[in-house]
This record gives structure tokens, C-alpha cells and sequence, in this order.
């Protein structure tokens, strides 16, 4: 399975992009999917998760300004991303595994967790 997102881009703060993610192959019915970013300097967090029973979570600092959402089907996976902030800025990578793990489908589920990675869309915000 190949991921590949496409959307990210240069804008102001407070605009808005989409990512999007699709895959190159079907995984399994009971799956956990996933959108993270990487600063320069920093870590890989998760932004957003979403668990094969339909529950989706949020990285804090995303609430109310990120959407995670899909046309039914798994992929395309989309980030809306609104109110866009400076801190935003960083890689958006798209990952997926096959197991929802029971519930922690979660943001604080760290990268080793996840199988299958996209090589990433650059999100840049301006001040």
C-alpha cells in the first residue's frame, strides 16, 4: 500500500487548505488512519485520527480549525485545514495501520505505531 498526499502549499495566517491522501491499494476493514506533521526541529505528532467505527480525534491545538473527513470510501483521507497559524507549518504526512487497537485510534499514538506512510505535503503559513 502506497500513500500520497497532495495539497499543502504557501499561505497567510488565518487562510485555508485541504489536504488529501489516497492509496495505491484497500487495507483492512478494521483500520486506523491518521494525519501527522513534523516542524523543523521537532517531533511527528499526530493532527488527526480516524478509527474504523468512525470516531475521529483531534491534536488539541487543532480543535475547531482542522476537519478530518472522507467521502465514505477510506481514501481520499482529507484535512480541511481553516484559521491556519504560523505553528501549523511544517510536513503533513498521511499513514495508516490495520487495526483500529481497540478504541486508541487517538492523536497521542505515536508514529512507530502506524504501517504504511505518503512522503509528505509541505505546509507553509505566514505571518
Amino acid at each position: 500500500v502506497e500513500l500520497v498526499e497532495s495539497g499543502g502549499g504557501s499561505v497567510q495566517a488565518g487562510g485555508s487548505l485541504r489536504l488529501s491522501c489516497i492509496s495505491s491499494g484497500d487495507i483492512n476493514k478494521d483500520y486506523c488512519m491518521a494525519w501527522f506533521r513534523q516542524a523543523p526541529g521537532k517531533e511527528r505528532e499526530g493532527v488527526a485520527t480516524l478509527a474504523s467505527d468512525g470516531r475521529i480525534s483531534y491534536l488539541g491545538s487543532v480543535k475547531g480549525r482542522f476537519t478530518l473527513f472522507t467521502d465514505g470510501a477510506k481514501y481520499p483521507l482529507y484535512l480541511q485545514m481553516n484559521m491556519l497559524k504560523s505553528e501549523d507549518t511544517g510536513m503533513y504526512y498521511c499513514a495508516a495501520d490495520e487495526s483500529s487497537r481497540g478504541g486508541l485510534c487517538v492523536t497521542s499514538a505515536g508514529p512507530d505505531e502506524y504501517v504504511y506512510w505518503g512522503r509528505g505535503t509541505q505546509v507553509t503559513v505566514s505571518a
